[in-house]
């Protein structure tokens, strides 16, 4: 019986919903909105957004004078840029000083660079669109295009023999060596440095000459040679070991490391690093570069790229670079790529590894660090600085000119006290081969900036 009432109950619902029932209305039947998926915005800036110093943690009053004390003459600081939680909070830019020019004219060599009117027709005025140059900074983007390629399965792991690809290794014990050890600069090569004599490269017969990587771009070619090196010998008497004698596996900073990475780049892609990094890499970031080569007339692409240092790019761009490995990721519509290998890179613990430095800038009273800071450097000051613990990206760069005065290509070729003859990347004042020190400090930087912190 009760279910011959629900049946009835229900014909009865059924002939008032037809009839128009319930109150007599004859409304529309309810239309179903189809939303689209969100479009996605990609974290990475074209153009920073900007942030007032107040709003993003600062006392303006101490941000400020942690920029002078960056921009004070006597540092040659061409840009120097502060970013915050992905926020461009502050930045200057400013041309050669009179007191910078007095210095170098005082102490140049060449009759050219004894002129005033050298220096300020050639570094008088910049802005945010001016270009400054990377020098050794460019070994950390090397880093990461190698990792780029680990991902995307061109390299099995940083753990893979070198000589897979750089096939000249094979015969010999320098088949056992990493790519993971030429990163951390511990290949067991010696270094190999340009000899003004005869003109060629071979392996660093001065100490000075080898420590800042070996002086290989005098020459024309910059890559034969760093293939051709011979494996130190474990214990004996080197001019450019650490001590006067190589210890095997200790850490030898030798430019020519990395600029065998960017062979294995070209070889396991098959793209010259400049492309593979522009497809993979610049146009992710919405960064313009150019990136300098050696000056044959085959190689990788009429010219090997110069991997090792020698990226031209504005301030900003550089930031951008700083910003991926604060976020951990390229962060795509397709979701987080290179993740695995940003994540070693924000590991770092010792003062060098992958191609970039690192020092604590805090410690507790046990002294364990708190807080480490992984950066980018280069000659003259080059600095793309990452601190994690305060979201900040911090980038310097000294004065800058790119003289094309060969030909229009970014092919390094120097005539010494010739600019007038060369290509160059001329920063001051160290690559303008005049002896004065640059009073700034990255970590100096660093720490006013941290004092400014609310």
């Amino acid at each position: 019986m009760q279910i011959l009432m629900r049946f009835l109950a229900l014909i009865a619902c059924l002939a008032m919903y037809s009839c128009g029932g319930g109150g007599g209305t004859n409304s529309e039947p309810t239309s179903v909105v189809i939303q689209a998926p969100p479009v996605f915005e990609s974290p990475h800036p074209e153009i920073w957004e900007t942030q007032p110093a107040d709003e993003a943690g600062f006392n303006q009053t101490l941000l400020s004078e942690a920029f002078d004390y960056a921009m004070q003459d006597g540092s040659f600081s061409q840009a120097s840029l502060l970013i915050k939680d992905g926020k461009l909070v502050e930045e200057r830019y400013r041309g050669i000083t009179d007191g910078e020019v007095n210095a170098l004219v005082s102490r140049a060599s060449e009759p050219g660079a004894k002129d005033p009117k050298f220096w300020r027709d050639n570094y008088g005025a910049r802005d945010a669109d001016s270009l400054v140059t990377s020098w050794s900074t460019a070994k950390s983007f090397t880093s990461v295009l190698v990792g780029i390629a680990v991902e995307k399965g061109f390299i099995n792991s940083t753990d893979q023999i070198a000589a897979d690809f750089i096939t000249e290794w094979q015969p010999d014990a320098r088949s056992t060596i990493t790519i993971e050890q030429l990163l951390d600069m511990r290949s067991g090569l010696a270094p190999a440095c340009f000899s003004e004599t005869t003109e060629t490269l071979g392996e660093c017969e001065q100490a000075a000459d080898s420590e800042a990587g070996g002086n290989i771009v005098f020459h024309f070619d910059q890559m034969t040679a760093c293939i051709d090196r011979s494996l130190a010998i474990d214990g004996a008497a080197y001019v450019w070991a650490r001590g006067g004698s190589y210890q095997s596996g200790e850490f030898v900073y030798s430019n020519c490391d990395t600029q065998v990475l960017g062979e294995i780049l070209f070889r396991a892609t098959g793209q010259d690093p400049a492309t593979f990094a522009q497809q993979n890499l610049f146009e992710p970031l919405n960064i313009s570069a150019f990136w300098w080569r050696d000056n044959v007339a085959n190689g990788q692409a009429n010219g090997n790229y110069l991997t090792y240092c020698c990226i031209d790019s504005t301030a900003r761009d550089f930031a951008k670079f700083g910003y991926l490995i604060q976020l951990g990721a390229l962060e795509l519509e397709g979701g987080r790529e290179y993740s695995n290998y940003i994540s070693e890179l924000r590991s770092l613990s010792d003062f060098y590894g992958k191609q970039f430095w690192s020092f604590c800038a805090e410690t507790d009273n046990s002294g364990t660090c708190l807080n480490r800071v992984i950066h980018t450097s280069g000659f003259d000051g080059q600095f793309i600085l990452i601190d994690l613990r305060n979201q900040l990206v911090i980038v310097r760069a000294s004065l800058y000119k790119a003289y094309l005065n060969l030909s229009d290509e970014r092919k390094m070729r120097l005539t010494p006290g010739l600019v007038s003859q060369s290509n160059w990347a001329g920063s001051v004042p160290a690559a303008m081969a005049v002896p004065v020190s640059s009073s700034f400090s990255i970590r100096e930087f660093h720490s006013r900036l941290i004092s400014a912190l609310q």
